[in-house]
């Protein structure tokens, strides 16, 4: 492995983590359509301060589109706040105008620069490490992967120092003000972060792969556990594993790194969604199976309490019987005898009779009281 290889995996990592930090409170604010939008808004500050600058390296160009980021916020906050449509329809409303505006701009006055899915929406972080930072004749590496590992410590700075806030004004945004806590300020000033973090990302990676990585690793994290500290380190480590996979995954079929790392957090967020332990797909099947048995088993108790003694109780208590009574198949039937078996609430007697134990007998009582 080259050097150039631990480059461009070192820098995707730092850029999965960074944008991973602030997804988990875009997950939880339901904000995840706002990734997208502030990824492709920021092209319209960047390209107006590129008019104004003339530079494509210069640091006003960072802060015009962090500005345009906020801006977009604040545009989807005013649509919304009339009433007359909801916050997906503003959302989806201004940053399509923005960045049109932005493509507009660039087809009109900036033909020469090259403007298509590898330089926008796909970036080409295989590049990066071209670009390098020098400081006093020495190399200091890929100048991406300085603005980005400032970035991440920049997340984490803001998180630990806000984390009171950040949690209260996400999950009550009610209890937040009546701390003391302005959800309004805090808001803007997470949005300013989330925008910081795309604008550091866009050039490296491009807005599809800042968008995947703010939502997928927390989108999974959120199926595979409650805990919200465990939820932000979880998010970062399938981020980071998102983007190695996606890394090796796009050298064996030669294809663009950037998507192959969005379709890697896809495939992260997917394995999530089908095998987390409580929330995942898998894990609700067996519950609903589980359940059909239960509820099963506690028909059959109480079948079998109701003819105890009585004159039809050798015919009702066989087992052959359940499949008619109870419209029961046959293997169903074994099934949930079985299970009742299993946990000490009725016994096979000879010729295939049923019959209720002390304890089955008790909870039977206990169901038709309920």
């Amino acid at each position: 492995m080259s050097t150039l290889d631990v480059e461009i995996q070192l820098l995707a990592v730092v850029v999965a983590v960074a944008c991973a930090l602030p997804g988990v409170f875009l997950v939880l604010r339901r904000l995840a359509l706002m990734s997208d939008a502030i990824s492709h808004s920021i092209l319209l500050g960047i390209v107006l301060a590129f008019f104004w600058v003339q530079d494509l390296a210069h640091p006003f160009l960072v802060l015009a589109a962090t500005a345009t980021g906020v801006l977009t916020v604040a545009l989807v906050e005013a649509l919304h706040r009339t009433r007359r449509v909801k916050e997906d329809a503003a959302i989806a409303l201004v940053f399509p105008a923005l960045f049109s505006m932005a493509v507009l701009l660039i087809a009109r006055y900036a033909g020469d620069v090259h403007l298509d899915v590898d330089a926008v929406l796909l970036g080409e972080i295989a590049f990066s490490p071209f670009r390098r930072l020098e400081v006093a004749g020495m190399d200091l590496g890929p100048r991406s992967l300085w603005l980005m590992a400032v970035i991440l410590v920049l997340n984490i700075v803001a998180l630990a120092v806000f984390w009171k806030e950040l949690k209260v004004s996400t999950f009550d945004a009610g209890l937040a003000a009546a701390m003391g806590f302005s959800p309004a300020l805090i808001h803007y000033g997470f949005m300013g972060l989330v925008s910081v973090t795309a604008v550091g990302a866009f050039d490296a990676v491009g807005s599809i792969l800042v968008v995947a990585l703010m939502i997928a690793p927390p989108a999974a994290a959120w199926l595979l556990t409650d805990r919200l500290p465990v939820m932000v380190v979880l998010s970062g480590a399938l981020a980071a594993l998102s983007a190695v996979a996606g890394f090796w995954a796009a050298r064996a079929i030669d294809a663009s790194i950037a998507g192959s790392m969005a379709a890697m957090a896809g495939v992260v967020f997917l394995a999530a969604l089908l095998f987390a332990p409580d929330r995942g797909v898998v894990a609700g099947v067996r519950r609903r199976a589980r359940q059909r048995l239960d509820f099963a088993r506690t028909m059959l108790m109480v079948h079998l309490l109701n003819h105890e003694g009585s004159a039809r109780a050798r015919v009702e208590n066989q087992m052959d019987h359940l499949q008619e009574h109870l419209r029961w198949s046959p293997e169903f039937a074994r099934r949930v005898v079985r299970r009742a078996e299993r946990q000490g609430l009725l016994e096979r007697r000879p010729g295939g009779r049923l019959r209720l134990t002390p304890l089955g007998r008790e909870e039977a009582r206990h169901r038709m009281v309920r």
